[in-house]
């Protein structure tokens, strides 16, 4: 049986990335089982002790099937050990980078109505040369409202490691 079950849902891939940072942290690697949201409709969550939940911001929304992945779950997520953390660009900025203070995780605690053990958010990552044109453009436009980078022919990592390292340790 696999005590740890990480589940991310993720546009671009960074938040699996941060995902598996996580796991390098936590004990017993072999009790660790990674898998994407889509995969994760398909198992029985009751099995795990710890669930972890990784999701990305895209437009200002998470996701329409993490919204529905955790009402469909949200019984066996409330007697777990639940863990959840959003990945967001507007985590860059100082004032919005904790789960009090960031508005992604507001609006998604609000709206889940679920009440994760642990909540983590982390500053994500533009990558402007490997979007298609019509996510490059709206994102460079979002970028520039918000004070953002706006050179499309560069990527931007915002991801404070250490902070995903120190996540990490406290949930080992």
């Amino acid at each position: 049986m696999c005590n740890t079950l990480i589940i991310y849902s993720t546009t671009d891939g960074h938040t699996e990335t941060i995902c598996r940072r996580i796991s390098n942290f936590l004990n017993s690697k072999n009790d660790i089982k990674i898998i994407s949201l889509d995969e994760a409709t398909k198992i029985d969550l009751s099995s795990f002790n710890k669930i972890i939940i990784g999701a990305s911001i895209r437009y200002g929304k998470h996701s329409k099937k993490l919204y529905k992945f955790i009402t469909i779950n949200k019984s066996v997520l409330d007697q777990k050990q639940s863990i959840f953390f959003s990945v967001n660009v507007v985590a860059r900025k100082p004032e919005k980078n904790t789960p009090e203070t960031n508005p992604y995780i507001k609006k998604f605690l609000k709206i889940s109505n679920w009440k994760p053990k642990k909540i983590g958010v982390f500053a994500g990552r533009v990558d402007y040369p490997n979007y298609g044109f019509f996510d490059k453009y709206v994102i460079k436009f979002i970028m520039f409202l918000t004070n953002g980078p706006t050179d499309t022919s560069q990527s931007y990592e915002f991801t404070d490691w250490s902070k995903v390292d120190e996540f990490a340790r406290e949930l080992t």
